[in-house]
């Protein structure tokens, strides 16, 4: 775990070059283990995919994209300190990495097929892109230009949706492949805005995937050009 007060561009590159020391001290940290948990909590310890967990204030996009393209377990969590002593921690970005073909002595052998099959180099996508559906992709690709345009924006792809955010979710993004839509809920009051037939719905009442009131349906690049107002509502309220 590597903690930075504040914003400091170093925190990932610091954290993988720890990673890398412990990796060249396996032996030391084992018997380090063992003299103060015992020998059945060394003989657990499992290197094959280590996690790193780095703690800041705030985050570049150049570190978001590299969580996802280095090939470790990463985790990155912003802190905010409010008045009263409250603290927030806000997962930003997080990868599962891939699996490590370097076995230690007990793992080899039992594990060697897992591993092997397993390690499979799978790209992933800083935003979830890897998850748009192919005759999405160009749309997609206008709409997050148009939600990441209103200062820091926090980008999570979840198991259902992608969610766009601060402190809370401003809006969510469900991909609708069969019938070439994108689906956005926006965290916007649908009384405050003129609600049109096969583009904005008030989904009060109305369970569906992802957070917000208001239902927008992006279809086209051309229709984007109505979306962004309310885009920039619902960021500037948040």
């Amino acid at each position: 775990m590597e903690f930075k007060k504040g914003s400091d561009s170093g925190v990932l590159s610091q954290a993988v070059s720890y990673l890398s020391w412990l990796r060249s001290a396996q032996h030391e940290f084992e018997a380090l283990v063992r003299k103060v948990l015992g020998g059945e909590a060394a003989e657990s310890i499992d290197w094959r995919r280590p996690r790193m967990v780095c703690i800041a204030a705030g985050f570049s996009h150049h570190d978001r994209v590299a969580v996802q393209w280095l090939p470790e377990r990463i985790d990155l969590v912003r802190y905010r300190v409010f008045e009263g002593g409250l603290l927030s921690l806000l997962l930003v970005d997080s990868s599962p990495g891939l699996p490590s073909t370097a076995l230690t002595r007990r793992n080899r052998g039992r594990d060697a097929v897992v591993d092997g099959a397993s390690a499979v180099p799978v790209v992933p996508s800083p935003t979830g892109a890897s998850r748009v559906p192919e005759c999405l992709r160009g749309l997609y690709g206008e709409l997050d230009e148009a939600l990441t345009a209103w200062g820091e924006v926090e980008v999570a792809a979840l198991r259902h949706y992608i969610a766009y955010r601060r402190l809370v979710n401003v809006a969510s993004v469900i991909f609708r492949p069969k019938h070439e839509v994108i689906l956005v809920y926006l965290r916007l009051d649908p009384d405050s805005v003129e609600l049109e037939e096969g583009f904005t719905r008030d989904m009060r009442g109305i369970g569906h995937l992802g957070t917000g009131d208001l239902e927008v349906r992006v279809v086209s690049a051309a229709v984007l050009e109505k979306v962004a107002p309310l885009i920039r509502r619902a960021f500037e309220a948040a």
